[in-house]
């Protein structure tokens, strides 16, 4: 049909290339806009191809088939075909069983015998430290979602300050002109002028067009990475010359039977406002130097550092359901199948990005930033942690577990915490209330590592679950998941926790466990008391013979009164 409309003249010809030139013209420059499709193909090629060949054949099939029985017959099975591709692949999920145990093959999964302590524990939740970040803005400005990245060897919670979504025009022609900078270890988040860093970055995640984060690291992809790539989480931290910079993280599609996503690397832009050249480079090549995960050790800022997406990790730590083998997390099976549990009222998902210390562990693991995990068993009524993962935030191509299940140690999930915390506290008002966020306190206390989950009571808007209300001094408590003991301790010092902990289970503790003094503690009177008693239990019985010797006695006395007459 082409080749007839070009050789009907020169006009249909100017034409011809006209239209072509504008297809390519589009194909580069919005390239941004149909990338989605892109990618749709590329995680179903197997699928889509297969659907094509059958549909290929049936229809060819189809027309060489004069009887009406047989093209009825021939369209049921191409139905039936389709109807169960549609029932077994979404469904029952079996394009996502599948991928799931791609990335379980594919990962590097490293079992560890001892629990890591975490340091430097975070106060606040996420969702508090949004809503108290949008509260420190004005009408115009939004925040991006914080992140808890390294910045000076602090941890801190890192959010630009953005054009609100609200106003087209502010997005258009306005920067992102500051980043907000708050630690994560401060019982007071200060979101005041020292935590306000100005910094100009001319693309950003609610700019419009050319400008916008997820437009200008799409235009830089190449041909190939198109097909594979797309951007993630963005990130706000220093560099290694102290400048600030935006990091958005790459999911790489991996596979051609059931393709998987994997850790792509990063993409890093650089702060400055936009000029002419700047606008040439976006339009024609987009914008941010990409880092591969191989090159990542090369630059030291971005080691040790949270870069990974959390739909990678999460997929990751999912994969764990087939340690007991491919069948093992089928309905008739399920023996170690686990799950991610989901908190209803938590709008903060796992994973909790924690702060771990693996010093004197037999592996290789840095001591640092990871996605941590509690997975449990996949029944709703099962609340007992079954694992633990940790999965190094910089995207290292490892995962490391502790399995809670084998070891029979009955520790309770995450999911088992917030009736726990409610129950210690019924004077509450649970109805506005809810204790969220349960990340993992893990301590050296009384001889041994103990294991806590740290949760945080915040007041959700009745009207909109999203809104949460944070307080800079938020009630904290710490449940203990082997003895399931509710501690409310005190946010204002974080020095003592251990000690409050230690004060209110101490005797709990040995009497199941036998452990001696701790924090200088003396012993009580009654346990002084209780140990003279158990002390005169050992003392063998001696025979009495007070009255013999009484008697002797009398007899002695009486023969010398007689021998003095």
């Amino acid at each position: 049909m082409i080749k007839n409309y070009w050789n009907k003249g020169k006009k249909q010809k100017r034409i011809t290339v006209l239209v072509v030139l504008l297809l390519l013209v589009f194909l580069f420059f919005f390239r941004d806009d149909y990338q989605p499709v892109l990618l749709f193909l590329r995680k179903y090629v197997f699928i889509i191809i297969i659907s094509l060949l059958v549909l290929f054949f049936g229809l060819r099939k189809f027309r060489k088939t004069a009887s009406t029985g047989g093209r009825l017959g021939i369209l049921g099975v191409l139905v039936l075909f389709f109807g169960l591709l549609y029932y077994l692949g979404w469904h029952v999920q079996l394009y996502d069983y599948m991928k799931t145990y791609n990335v379980f093959n594919d990962l590097n999964k490293i079992e560890i015998n001892e629990l890591p302590l975490t340091q430097n524990e975070r106060i606040q939740p996420l969702r508090n430290i949004f809503s108290m970040a949008n509260e420190s803005v004005g009408e115009t400005k939004d925040v991006s979602l914080p992140h808890l990245v390294r910045i000076d060897n602090e941890n801190k919670w890192t959010m630009a300050i953005q054009p609100s979504e609200k106003y087209i025009m502010q997005r258009i022609s306005d920067n992102t002109e500051e980043v907000f900078s708050v630690s994560s270890t401060t019982p007071f988040p200060r979101f005041s002028n020292e935590n306000r860093i100005p910094v100009v970055f001319s693309i950003g995640e609610s700019l419009k067009f050319s400008r916008n984060t997820y437009n200008a690291v799409v235009q830089r992809f190449n041909p190939w990475m198109l097909f594979n790539y797309e951007p993630s989480d963005t990130f706000y931290m220093k560099n290694d010359v102290g400048e600030w910079v935006e990091v958005v993280s790459l999911i790489k599609w991996k596979g051609f039977f059931f393709p998987y996503p994997t850790f792509g690397g990063v993409m890093i832009i650089e702060n400055g406002e936009h000029d002419f050249n700047d606008y040439l480079e976006r339009i024609l090549i987009g914008k941010g130097t990409f880092v591969s995960p191989d090159d990542i050790k090369n630059y030291p800022f971005l080691n040790k550092q949270n870069t990974l997406s959390e739909k990678v990790s999460q997929l990751q730590a999912e994969s764990l359901k087939f340690l007991g083998g491919f069948s093992d997390p089928l309905p008739w099976n399920m023996e170690t199948a686990v799950k991610i549990p989901i908190m209803p009222k938590d709008q903060n998902q796992q994973p909790y990005v924690t702060d771990f210390d693996f010093s004197g562990s037999s592996t290789n693991a840095y001591s640092g930033l990871y996605h941590w995990f509690g997975l449990e068993p996949v029944g709703n009524e099962r609340t007992s942690l079954s694992y633990s993962v940790f999965v190094p935030a910089d995207g290292k191509k490892v995962l490391y577990y502790y399995d809670h299940a084998s070891k029979k140690q009955g520790y309770a999930g995450v999911s088992a915490m917030p009736l726990k915390v409610k129950e210690s506290r019924k004077e509450y008002d649970w109805e506005a209330n809810s204790p969220v966020e349960f990340r993992p306190y893990i301590k050296d206390i009384a001889g041994r590592k103990r294991m806590f989950f740290l949760g945080t009571v915040s007041t959700i808007s009745r009207t909109d679950a999203r809104q949460f209300d944070g307080s800079a001094t938020p009630d904290l408590v710490l449940i203990d998941s082997e003895y399931r003991d509710v501690i409310w301790i005190d946010v204002k010092h974080p020095s003592q926790w251990d000690k409050t902990v230690y004060d209110q289970l101490n005797e709990a503790w040995r009497a199941s466990e036998g452990i001696g003094y701790f924090y200088q503690e003396q012993p009580k009177d009654e346990d002084i008391m209780e140990q003279a008693l158990d002390s005169l239990k050992t003392i063998p019985k001696i025979q009495d013979n007070s009255e013999k010797i009484k008697a002797l006695q009398r007899q002695i006395d009486s023969l010398k009164s007689i021998g003095s007459q």
